[in-house]
């Protein structure tokens, strides 16, 4: 990944903002300077684990905007993973998601949550959500050009204006940090649009403009965030 290895000792704040470490409870990121706590990408517990149980299954707005409540057999790509939360929801409504992140360091947090979840998990319906789920580390512009084309594409580009947002959540105010702005999300749009077969989502702060500019289909609202519903065809009844 290109990262330093730090030896004991060594005063890391004087070097690097961020730190991964890996424990036997798995890979996380850390602040150097004790800004925030540790962040991992974890399906089985916490957070995730409560919206699989009561999160609202197809009720909630990615599972309408993707098109979950027509059929749970989509092929979705999610080609801005993050740490995987919106994927988990899809996969845990019976879709197969393949997540595609390029930033080596949130695909390691990612890689490292599949990994655990597969191993710890004792209910088989967040074990069954997990197995629907496959990471690709890489620059989704390239993997769209070769991969066989997803019934649903996701988008969910991180913008500069999200970073002062008091709403925005800890763990993800941080990854904005890392990874930074998405400055090639019209591209990935045109691409997306290109490539997937009925529809293109893409998660935006609720009063945001549309990505480059472009009109939704429909847009399904929630209290913070808007999903852009970009329609190509309609979605069959079932996939096969």
């Amino acid at each position: 990944m290109g990262l330093a290895f730090l030896g004991p000792g060594v005063a890391a704040q004087n070097i690097t903002p961020f730190i991964l470490s890996l424990s036997g409870e798995g890979l996380a990121l850390l602040s150097s300077e004790g800004h925030f706590g540790a962040i991992v990408c974890d399906f089985t517990g916490g957070r995730m684990r409560h919206r699989y149980h009561h999160g609202g299954g197809v009720g909630q707005a990615i599972a309408r905007a993707a098109g979950i409540k027509h059929t749970s057999e989509l092929l979705i790509a999610d080609l801005t993973a993050g740490l995987g939360e919106d994927a988990f929801v899809l996969a845990g409504l019976g879709a197969r998601v393949v997540m595609v992140e390029r930033h080596p360091v949130v695909a390691a947090l990612l890689e490292d949550g599949l990994r655990r979840a597969r191993q710890e998990s004792s209910n088989a319906g967040l074990r069954a959500a997990v197995e629907r789920m496959s990471l690709v580390a890489a620059d989704a512009r390239i993997w769209l050009a070769t991969a066989d084309q997803p019934d649903v594409i996701c988008l969910d580009p991180m913008f500069p204006e999200r970073h002062k947002s008091a709403l925005v959540r800890k763990e993800m105010q941080v990854l904005q940090r890392l990874v930074g702005a998405d400055h090639d999300g019209d591209e990935l749009l045109e691409l997306a649009l290109e490539r997937a077969q009925y529809r293109v989502v893409v998660k935006r702060a609720r009063h945001a403009a549309p990505l480059a500019g472009r009109e939704p289909t429909f847009a399904v609202t929630g209290k913070t965030t808007r999903f852009d519903v970009y329609s190509l065809r309609k979605l069959p009844s079932s996939v096969e």
